[in-house]
């Protein structure tokens, strides 16, 4: 048996193996979180199983020509920076088309639009048919030679193969209690709730079961192909790409196994994921795309004494923390309408200063605060996010960190490891 055929057939074995664990569902239970919530979802939710497998054959009709192979560098190369180009140029076309729509002094939209929507469609066949699927394949092959030479492989093969697709993502509607911040349930939405649908089932939840509902919107979510939203940011996806594949991998340990088993395993998985896609999506881009690697942060110039010192700019991360944490001693001290009161001025101070959040409550902090690979933010003094970041710290590569905490099982597991 030749040795590609023999990865064909172990890459094969994965897929069922991990498409079979994204779609095992418990029985109906009236005590859980999620079941409750979703007397509320039902004829809204996601359908994983017909994505997965479109997605899958997708990935099938890929591997079959393993072109990234028989490419130079600067082939693969091209190939990605002309779909990022051509993405961008129809979110240029899509942004006029719909200028011109919203003109009041036109009376036929349509017909000022035309050679626009003509060239929209092109670019969509154009991205659709032939740029996406070359370029997936060129940055999942990327993406495995990165991390078979991080050693994070087995035998220099990733398990499983890098797998992703650009699509549509589900919202996540995102429940924690009031009296304290704890994501209790999370459930994935159609991708085309309009803003009122949404506001009517954050209502409809949160007067139902006296609960704290948020409906967000996600970057990436760990199916198998991973899913991951559009984009024309080469640095951003390279990060995401990275990140959904540490949640496949992981979900071979214990740890990825656990991730639903507490609020304290899903943080430590998620700024594992964060710590760890943010280091191979930047050697990915340093590897083979040098010239997007972004530029060393600014120094500020230094300030003369004599000179009057200008306010500091605003820190959304320390304000972030700051809520957070206020939060969370209004909460320790049963003041649950004071803390949402508290919520709703700060959210209007996040506004005026440029950050359009739509609603801050416990479900915000819930979901935004297990993604802590940098100290603060929505993760306030949580010691969980600390705890994953230092047994970073003291781990010599990354290889030896995901290693380690592939196998922990708990938050006591994990401060075990740590050095004194």
């Amino acid at each position: 048996m030749s040795l590609n055929r023999l990865r064909r057939i172990v890459r094969n074995l994965l897929i069922l193996l991990l498409f079979a664990l994204v779609q095992v569902r418990s029985e109906y239970n009236t005590a859980d979180p999620n079941e409750r919530v979703r007397r509320y979802t039902r004829w809204q939710e996601f359908d994983y199983i017909s994505w997965t497998l479109d997605a899958l054959r997708l990935k099938q009709q890929q591997a079959a020509l393993n072109l990234p192979r028989y490419l130079t560098l600067e082939q693969q190369r091209q190939i990605v920076l002309r779909y990022l180009e051509r993405v961008e140029r129809l979110n240029q076309v899509r942004a006029q088309i719909n200028t011109l729509y919203a003109d009041p002094n036109l009376p036929n939209p349509q017909q000022a639009a035309a050679a626009l929507l003509a060239e929209q469609d092109a670019l969509t066949r154009e991205i659709n048919q032939r740029l996406a699927p070359l370029a997936e394949s060129v940055l999942q092959y990327q993406l495995s030679v990165v991390i078979a030479e991080l050693g994070l492989g087995l035998g220099g093969q990733p398990i499983p193969p890098p797998l992703y697709h650009v699509t549509s993502l589900p919202y996540a509607l995102i429940v924690s209690p009031r009296e304290v911040i704890r994501q209790d349930a999370d459930i994935s939405l159609v991708a085309d709730l309009s803003l009122d649908e949404i506001v009517r089932l954050e209502s409809e939840v949160e007067r139902g079961l006296n609960v704290s509902a948020l409906v967000v919107p996600v970057g990436g979510v760990g199916t198998y192909p991973t899913m991951v939203m559009s984009t024309t940011d080469l640095n951003w996806l390279a990060e995401v790409i990275a990140h959904e594949w540490i949640h496949n991998t992981l979900t071979l340990r214990p740890l990825g196994a656990l991730y639903y088993a507490s609020p304290e395993m899903r943080t430590i998985n998620e700024t594992t994921a964060s710590i760890a896609g943010k280091e191979i999506g930047a050697i990915l881009i340093e590897r083979f795309y040098p010239e997007k690697v972004p530029p060393p942060a600014a120094q500020p110039p230094p300030t003369q004494p004599e000179q009057p010192q200008e306010p500091p700019a605003f820190d959304f991360r320390a304000e972030m923390r700051e809520t957070r944490v206020t939060v969370d001693a209004l909460l320790a001290e049963g003041k649950i309408e004071e803390a949402e009161e508290y919520m709703e001025q700060r959210r209007r101070i996040f506004w005026e200063n440029g950050y359009r959040i739509r609603r801050l409550n416990q479900a915000y902090f819930a979901f935004y605060g297990a993604y802590a690979d940098q100290p603060g933010g929505a993760a306030g003094e949580d010691p969980v996010p600390a705890a994953v970041r230092a047994l970073r710290a003291q781990s010599p590569s990354l290889a030896a960190f995901i290693n380690r905490i592939a196998w922990v099982t708990s938050y006591e597991a994990l401060t075990a490891l740590l050095k004194p």
